[in-house]
């Protein structure tokens, strides 16, 4: 081994153990006294990515798991990088699977630490417009507080979005920074059937303006983007090549030891019974309105096939203006209704999509893509979706299922009596349903990612 890469070696060994004794994998309750002390300080020399997120749910702890497996993976010891993820403290106390992935990994390149209490407890709450806009401002603080104590030389955001606004009036980050920005919707108008009101066009004027004065800072390296359809589109606004298209990631489980009859049993299915899953966060940008809405249209015959499952998560407030309505469907119709309202560990999720035969991906007027698509396309499951946006799209180019106008009740029922009448060969390719799975993969989100900040 030639002299140079030994001191090299040597060298980052010595930050190595700088690193590992300055921070502790997982730990979330230093103490605002010491936090300063025990954030990390790194020589400039070494590449440290700040990965900042606050968000608990949704996507983002199977994104950071995917993140978390490839850093530890593929950016070894050769490649001098370092990776600090900074989370609120309920993601540890809810995603413990993500933290005995990343103990499981022993990395000393890698820390996870979260945000004091009192500094959650200072944040705006998301109860309205003007109190989001707030929060927006307060967590670009603190992103910028950890990146100049962790001495950062790259910060990824996984959410950008809210981002965008204290970067366009001129906030300056410690470093450069790069994310995913979730919501474009400019190019809608370039979709069959698209239909432009006032309020769409103000609002996709006022994105192409946010979006063309942010890709030209300077500090913005890599604006990552889940709709393959808009990056020529962005790109063109700021003739930059910055915005980058990221796969939505697919993570194949095997599910060798499921057991449907006795899900089906723990839920209360009756037999014979065709299964339509409403998954996620049940709340009524998910469409459960207007599924509620749609139920009593469909003809009593068909009703006595159906079970219409709605499994996740749901906030008191949702539950108390749904609850009623379910339990008086429960008695009027004659199809199932069951409402599972729980949080569901990541390894248990599949098992819900092959316990379904169909899936509902009715959002409203949703802008962006949805893990829906893909696990429902994984289990090979046909959908009903909205025909708005990047969703109705995507299940129209990749067949999918039926996509129908996802704020009409009598549409929605139009389409699960189709769901049933039909062959699934007559309504999904299930070559085009493989190849969506296979666009999609962790490892390719994962280094897309890496390869990119």
């Amino acid at each position: 081994m030639s002299q140079k890469k030994t001191e090299l070696l040597a060298n980052q060994q010595q930050d190595v153990t700088r690193y590992q004794d300055s921070t502790s994998l997982g730990r979330d309750t230093l103490s605002d006294n010491n936090r300063q002390a025990q954030l990390v300080s790194l020589p400039v020399k070494n590449e440290h990515i700040l990965l900042f997120e606050l968000s608990v749910g949704g996507h983002y702890p199977e994104y950071i798991s995917h993140l978390i497996s490839y850093f530890c993976e593929h950016c070894g010891d050769d490649t001098a990088k370092y990776l600090t993820i900074v989370l609120s403290p309920e993601f540890k106390q809810r995603h413990q699977e993500v933290m005995a992935l990343a103990a499981s990994y022993s990395c000393d390149r890698l820390k996870i630490i979260t945000i004091s209490d009192a500094e959650l407890a200072g944040l705006a709450s998301f109860s309205n417009g003007l109190k989001r806009n707030l929060r927006a401002w307060q967590e670009f603080e603190l992103i910028k507080q950890y990146a100049i104590s962790l001495k950062a030389s790259q910060i990824f955001l996984p959410y950008f979005d809210t981002r965008q606004i204290p970067i366009l009036l001129g906030s300056k980050l410690p470093c450069a920074c790069s994310g995913i920005y979730f919501r474009p919707s400019f190019h809608y108008v370039d979709f069959p059937g698209y239909v432009s009101t006032w309020k769409s066009k103000l609002q996709h004027l006022r994105e192409k303006l946010t979006l063309t004065k942010v890709l030209k800072n300077p500090q913005v390296k890599t604006l990552f983007c889940l709709d393959s359809l808009a990056i020529a589109p962005i790109n063109s606004l700021s003739k930059t090549s910055k915005a980058v298209y990221l796969p939505d990631p697919v993570k194949v489980v095997p599910q060798t030891n499921f057991d449907r009859e006795h899900l089906k049993q723990k839920l209360g299915i009756e037999s014979d019974r065709k299964i339509f899953l409403l998954f996620g966060d049940l709340s009524p940008r998910k469409g459960i309105k207007k599924l509620l809405a749609a139920i009593p249209l469909i003809s009593q015959e068909q009703q006595q096939k159906l079970c219409f499952l709605l499994v996740g998560s749901m906030s008191p407030r949702v539950k108390q203006q749904f609850e009623p309505t379910v339990k008086q469907l429960a008695k009027t119709c004659s199809s199932q209704i069951i409402l599972h309202d729980d949080y569901i560990p990541e390894a248990d999720i599949p098992g819900y999509f092959e316990l379904a035969d169909f899936v509902l991906a009715i959002y409203q007027n949703h802008v962006g893509m949805s893990g829906i698509l893909n696990r429902a396309a994984m289990a090979e499951k046909p959908v009903l979706a909205t025909n708005y946006g990047l969703m109705g799209e995507v299940t129209r180019r990749y067949q999918l299922g039926l996509a129908v106008d996802a704020r009409n009740p009598q549409e929605i029922a139009w389409g699960i009596t189709e769901l049933i009448k039909q062959k699934k060969e007559a309504i999904c390719d299930l070559n085009l349903m493989q190849k969506f799975v296979q666009n999609n993969s962790p490892e390719e989100f994962a280094a897309l990612i890496f390869n990119n900040i």
